[in-house]
């Protein structure tokens, strides 16, 4: 058990997961109790996002569909969201906002760009076809729970792959809110100045690695011994 709690937080991925939970506290920290940003963080965010009614949740989702679509990291977004609307609407309209720029890049890469990305990223989109081609919508929940990752580019190659475009968007959709959903937390503690909030976020992050870190292993795992039994049927059949 020990050796298992030791080697999780030697994984690189939540070593990234844990550096990018603690910038986005000190930074949110900072923000809600300097003077310097007081206008910022209070008066903008409430006249504009907050209190703004169904304008201000339009301006978000515009915001935030739009800088994910180009690559801004989803967690920033669900800080983000926390921090204006709260736990639950925040959680909500990242996962919603990180939904649509996962779809604009997904079929922008499909039917736009396909060729110059097939050329560009040939031996990757091999792994990514080759990972999603058995259960696409779970082993895509798997990937979106992992809290390292390049978000565009799994999008992009996803895009140019065989996986149906309904299997790897409700996958996404799934796999989106847990990470979501930890940084809606953390946003709203910060907000509020809860130091449970904020340590909760971070013990469920943990959990949240430890469970998709899991899941990936067993289907790598899975593979391995498919293409090795694969391998001594076919050697078999030859002798």
């Amino acid at each position: 058990m020990y050796q298992k709690i030791c080697s999780l937080f030697a994984s690189k991925g939540l070593q990234k997961g844990l550096l990018f939970l603690l910038v986005c506290a000190i930074l949110g920290s900072l923000i809600s109790t300097l003077p310097l940003f007081d206008t910022f963080n209070r008066q903008w965010v409430d006249s504009t996002i907050r209190n703004n009614g169904v304008l201000g949740v339009g301006y978000f989702m515009m915001f935030s569909a739009g800088a994910m679509a180009i690559g801004c990291p989803r967690q920033v977004m669900a800080f983000l969201g926390g921090y204006a609307f709260g736990f639950m609407q925040g959680t909500l309209l990242s996962v919603a906002g990180a939904l649509i720029g996962c779809i604009l890049c997904f079929f922008i890469s499909r039917f736009l760009f396909r060729p110059f990305i097939k050329r560009r990223y040939a031996q990757r989109i091999l792994r990514v076809n080759d990972f999603l081609k058995d259960k696409p919508m779970t082993k895509t929940i798997v990937i979106r729970l992992l809290p390292a990752g390049n978000n565009l580019l799994t999008n992009i190659l996803a895009g140019v792959t065989d996986v149906k475009a309904r299997h790897f968007l409700t996958g996404s959709a799934i796999g989106y809110i847990p990470q979501m959903a930890i940084f809606a937390l953390m946003g709203k503690g910060i907000v509020v100045l809860s130091i449970w909030k904020i340590g909760l976020s971070v013990l469920l992050f943990c959990i949240s690695t430890a469970l998709s870190v899991r899941l990936y292993k067993q289907y790598k795992h899975s593979k391995l011994i498919q293409s090795t039994a694969a391998s001594a049927v076919s050697e078999s059949v030859r002798a």
